[in-house]
């Protein structure tokens, strides 16, 4: 999802021509296409045809810069309608769910943190409230869940954590993001995602995947340590990772990845408490918990 990409788009004839846009597939492809429709000013209506992020139901884009790396948000409107056929993403390969958990795994945790001092009106009240059930149907059902996907079968379990992914943390971010009077949307586990991007192995990994350990980060800064090793757990016991190690990214390399996550969004709107040097401190911290947690 890049601007060059969607403005590509908006320049063939064929979409000039379009009376609507319809946005089919990930995560990338439906941002993409929901700039296209807001910039051309055309109905949208999506497809997402895998569980991995709830781009399809959300009012913002994650743009990229030609080479991988993070590069803004753009806030666009909401589609007409999402379109969610689970039999589809049965059939999706099943690295993109496994990610889409790890994804969904940070709404609770970056709301409530990104919040914490705040008076909320109405709507981002509810948004964070809403986050609160983000978090046990992946915890619940998330194993079952990728053994259906496996088995390219549409089961209960696989049906729970494709609406909480796609639908459930959609309506948080719809919710919690305002911009430029408030962004609780998300916070640390991102920013660590974010800073990924700038790294030499975070091009090999998803984002989902990244985003599921900085959501230990961030609880490791937040000193909620009974939920993070309940979550390391559970992110163990489906291949998640709990270091960095597992995701190829040396320690050496925090540095540059907290001058890139002081660029972002969420930065910004971050906690009065959190500095740099706290930041890289929970990512050390929580590289030499995970290193022991799996080594157990």
């Amino acid at each position: 999802s890049t601007y060059e990409n969607g403005d590509a788009l908006i320049a063939n004839e064929i979409v000039q021509k379009a009376d609507i846009i319809f946005g089919v597939g990930g995560g990338r492809a439906c941002d993409t296409c929901k700039y296209v429709a807001n910039e051309m000013d055309k109905p949208l209506f999506v497809f997402p045809t895998v569980g991995s992020n709830c781009a399809s139901v959300t009012a913002i884009c994650v743009m990229y810069h030609s080479d991988g790396s993070f590069r803004d948000y753009y806030y666009p409107k909401l589609a007409e309608h999402t379109f969610i056929n689970t039999k589809i993403i049965a059939d999706s390969p099943y690295e993109l769910l496994w990610a889409g958990i790890g994804d969904a795994l940070s709404k609770e945790c970056e709301a409530v943190f990104s919040s914490k001092e705040d008076e909320l009106s109405h709507t981002p009240l509810m948004g964070v409230q809403l986050s609160k059930i983000c978090t046990e149907p992946l915890l619940a059902y998330g194993k079952d869940a990728l053994q259906a996907c496996k088995e390219k079968k549409v089961t209960n379990a696989l049906e729970q954590v494709v609406l909480d992914i796609i639908v459930s943390t959609g309506l948080v971010s719809n919710m919690t993001t305002q911009m430029p009077d408030y962004y609780y949307n998300s916070s640390l586990a991102h920013c660590v995602y974010y800073g990924s991007t700038v790294t030499e192995a975070g091009h090999k990994h998803l984002h989902g995947e990244i985003v599921a350990l900085g959501v230990l980060c961030l609880l490791t800064y937040d000193g909620k340590l009974d939920e993070r090793d309940r979550i390391m757990q559970f992110n163990k016991e489906i291949g998640l990772p709990i270091c960095f190690d597992e995701i190829g990214i040396k320690e050496d390399e925090f540095d540059v990845m907290v001058e890139k996550a002081i660029t972002s969004t969420e930065w910004k709107f971050r906690p009065k408490d959190v500095t740099r040097e706290k930041f890289m401190q929970c990512m050390i911290e929580q590289n030499k918990v995970g290193r022991a947690f799996r080594a157990e």
